[in-house]
């Protein structure tokens, strides 16, 4: 089969690879019909490669056609279409049953005592193949994948649910909002985009912030007041909320935030060091740009909240502590654990009348070849580029 794969930092291609077989009872295999380019994938680009091999295959937003199943597979039947969670979590230890799928302790990388694997996500997450490419190996399918509906309505009415909307969803809740009060939005990404929307959904006031104007227009349109990213924004912010600030922050940014070109530097650098090295510097070292979350923790109201749903990499990051005890804030943030969401999620993705904008995100929709350019452009913020969806059945540009 075809299928995305890194090849070193900035440089993925599309090669030919082994088909996934089922190695397990509870595996499936899916064809895959559309599998996006996720902002996360751009860290792995640039970042991250001290923990990837050459050839492995990138993607953790897929759906498609069930091919095959293990003989414990009971939920699924060949021909079902499904949306496939980018977490890989098995439904019964302790953790997903407490809505915690993220953590799942079956799937936990024990070498790096991190949480539940990941497709297409670096040895942390378990080295698992990912989903950009023209079939899935699906491990834990008796639990993982999520069966929608075979009618002919297009793929991003739900291919969303694989990762960013939920991630979205579940970014608002932690923020922990009044009713009726204000959210404000930090990077306008898909994440950020569906935050903004579901926070307008659900009656609150979105302030939303990015500097690129093409997002900052696509939010507008679903209901958020936009600004600009300048030096002056967060006390623009905090006198439009009375002087105290916004209720809720939701930074959908994370380690590629703009600002700290010493942290720029070192991001660069660690994508370019032998991986011994690079991994012991991102361990060691504050390797991200924090200027988004610390813009948040500045903006946020006295006792309000502050949600991380971008991703961060460093784990010896600077943080503010005396703000963040002085203004008592409460900071929630981690992977996303989608299955926990669905259930919520799926009535407002199936109504007719679209009312998170599922069909309104994407931006360009492109065969699987066209892959190593389309995240160059993603990551340039070219060409208008908000979100990208791969299609393996169309042919290169």
């Amino acid at each position: 089969m075809r299928a995305l794969t890194w090849q070193g930092t900035e440089k993925v291609s599309v090669e030919t690879v082994p088909d996934p077989t089922i190695q397990e009872p509870t595996d499936a295999i899916v064809r895959i019909t559309s599998t996006a380019i996720c902002g996360s994938d751009l860290h792995l680009y640039r970042v991250l490669g001290a923990y990837i091999d050459k050839g492995d295959v990138l993607g953790h937003e897929p759906m498609g056609i069930v091919e095959a199943v293990g003989s414990e597979v009971t939920n699924l039947k060949v021909g079902d279409r499904v949306v496939v969670p980018f977490n890989i979590s098995c439904g019964h230890c302790w953790m997903c049953r407490n809505g915690l799928q993220s953590q799942c302790e079956t799937t936990q990388t024990a070498e790096y005592g991190t949480g539940a694997s990941l497709f297409g996500y670096t040895k942390m997450y378990g080295q698992v193949p990912g989903g950009q490419a023209e079939y899935l190996r699906v491990p834990h399918a008796d639990y993982g994948p999520i069966v929608v509906p075979s009618d002919g309505s297009p793929d991003d009415r739900w291919l969303f649910l694989s990762d960013i909307l939920p991630t979205a969803w579940q970014a608002v809740q932690y923020a922990d909002v009044p009713e009726g009060g204000t959210l404000a939005v930090l990077g306008l990404g898909p994440v950020g985009q569906f935050a903004a929307r579901i926070g307008a959904h659900l009656g609150y006031r979105v302030l939303a912030v990015d500097p690129e104007q093409v997002r900052r227009d696509l939010a507008s349109k679903h209901g958020a007041e936009v600004f600009d990213l300048t030096k002056d924004v967060v006390p623009q912010l905090i006198d439009l909320t009375d002087g105290r600030g916004p209720d809720g922050v939701v930074d959908a940014v994370g380690m590629e935030a703009h600002g700290n070109p010493f942290a720029s530097f070192a991001q660069r650098a660690a994508g370019l060091l032998p991986d011994a090295i690079a991994q012991k510097a991102i361990e060691t070292a504050g390797i991200d740009r924090l200027a988004a979350v610390h813009a948040a923790i500045d903006l946020v109201r006295r006792g309000g909240t502050v949600s991380l749903s971008g991703v961060y990499g460093g784990r010896a990051d600077p943080m503010p502590m005396f703000t963040l005890f002085d203004k008592q804030i409460t900071v929630r943030e981690g992977q996303c654990n989608v299955r926990r969401w669905i259930d919520d999620l799926m009535p407002l993705v199936s109504d007719g009348s679209d009312p998170l904008g599922t069909l309104d995100l994407t931006t360009h929709r492109v065969s699987l070849e066209d892959a190593p350019h389309m995240y160059e452009v993603f990551q340039k913020k070219e060409d208008g580029c908000v979100k990208v969806v791969l299609d393996p059945s169309l042919a290169a540009a």
